[in-house]
This record gives C-alpha cells, structure tokens and sequence, in this order.
C-alpha cells in the first residue's frame, strides 16, 4: 500500500522524531511510504481571512500529492485542513473543486487511518508509565477521532491510562488564536495543564503537536515533572526522550 506522509510544518520544525514514529508506524502496519516535497497546508492564512494565499497553498498541496492513493497526516487540524476546508476553499473553481474532493477522499488522519483503514492496533510497543490523553478540537470534533487513541493505547504492554478532566475542551492554542487572544488562551492552557496534573500522569499524550507545545509550555511554568509526547512516539517505542519542551526523565 502506497502512502504519502504530509508531515506538518510544526512536526518538521519542532519535532521531527514524529514524522519518523509516523513512518514506523505506517511502515510497520506495511505500508510503502513516501514524503513528497510539500509546504504548509495554508491553515494559518485560511484562519485569518487570507483566502488568496491560501488558495495557492492549497493548489500546490494538492498538487503534490495527486499520485498517491492515501495521504496520512500526524494532526487533526492538518487533516481537516485537506479534507474539509480544501474544498470549501476552492468551490467557486470548479476545476479545482474537483481536485480538491479528491484530495480530501484520500486524506486521513494517521490514528484513524491506523485503526479504521489498516485494522492495525498492536505495534508490540511498551511503557511502563501512567499516561493522560488530551483530544484535540480538530481531530475530535472534524475527524471523530476519539475511540481510536484509546484502543491503540490499550495495546501498549505496561501503560496505564488515567482519563482526563474536561479531555473534549480547547488547551487554548487555535494557532493564531493564541496570538491574539493571549490572556484568554492563557486561561485554558492554564485549566488543561492543571487538569493534566491532577490525573497523577507522568505522561501526556495527544495527537496535535499544536496542543502539544501549548500544554508543555504551561507545566513547565508550572514545574510540572509531566513529560509530554505525540501518540506516534509513544506506539512506535520512541518515548525514550525527556519530551515536548520537557525535561529528562
């Protein structure tokens, strides 16, 4: 099976180790997998009214990855990005509109993907820790992606899950809405890396790297020992580093 891995700016920027668990994961599951030359999926620009940029980040994407029968994405608001906005951008193209729907029909979110289209769960992975789950906003509320973590975590010999308060609710990163909206973002991240804290987790997983980075800000100024890690690193036997903006372990 032949995939094509849209790698996110934030992944390759900050934390490449998950487009490498990503590929193990796929690889692993037996996967072909391929990262095409890409950019970013336009999702700040789209956000913020810029809807000229965007549609020429969307055109480029999709034509990056025209040829690949399943495009796999380590991120819901990515994801969503390709499946959902892409064609609400370019409605008025009809050319384009067609491209994008085809896009979006091959576009899946990696854990969704993993569970639902491979019916792979068990990746012979271990981590004797206590761990939390944050769901994203993207990935819960566009993609339904919320049963499918879990049943992957299960399978982790040693790992022991403590639900989170209030999991569904915004960490308060929004991309740019934390930019300019800082006191109220402030305030959510605030409530979420408290909420982490009181599970008793040592870890704190998620799939949005986005959420990732908001959160582990926020324990470290609250010095909290919680170290944090994309889903991937964690079922591909990659949580061997002090984490996301964490210390060691």
């Amino acid at each position: 099976m032949r995939v094509a891995l849209f790698v996110t700016c934030l992944v390759d920027l900050y934390r490449p180790r998950v487009g490498f668990a990503a590929v193990r994961l796929l690889e692993q599951a037996g996967c072909q997998v391929e990262v095409p030359i890409q950019t970013c999926c336009g999702q700040p620009a789209y956000n913020n009214g810029d809807l000229d940029n965007a549609r020429a980040i969307a055109r480029q994407v999709i034509e990056a990855f025209r040829d690949y029968p399943y495009v796999v994405v380590p991120s819901g608001s990515c994801a969503g990005m390709l499946k959902y906005h892409y064609p609400t951008l370019l409605a008025d193209d009809p050319e384009w509109r067609e491209r994008a729907d085809d896009l979006a029909a091959r576009t899946h979110e990696l854990l969704s993907f993993l569970h639902d289209t491979l019916a792979v769960c068990d990746f012979g992975a271990a981590c004797t820790a206590t761990a939390t789950y944050h769901d994203s906003c993207s990935s819960l509320r566009e993609l339904g992606v919320q049963t499918q973590p879990r049943r992957l975590l299960a399978r982790v010999a040693g790992l022991q899950l403590e639900e989170l308060a209030d999991t569904q609710v915004c960490c308060g990163f929004g991309g740019t809405f934390c930019v300019k909206y800082p006191e109220l973002s402030t305030r959510m991240v605030d409530d979420k890396a408290r909420a982490v804290i009181a599970t008793g987790a040592q870890l704190l997983l998620a799939a949005d790297l986005g959420c990732l980075l908001n959160i582990a800000g926020r324990l470290g100024r609250l010095d909290s020992p919680v170290r944090v890690y994309h889903i991937a690193e964690v079922l591909a036997g990659m949580a061997d580093d002090p984490g996301i903006g964490g210390r060691e372990p």
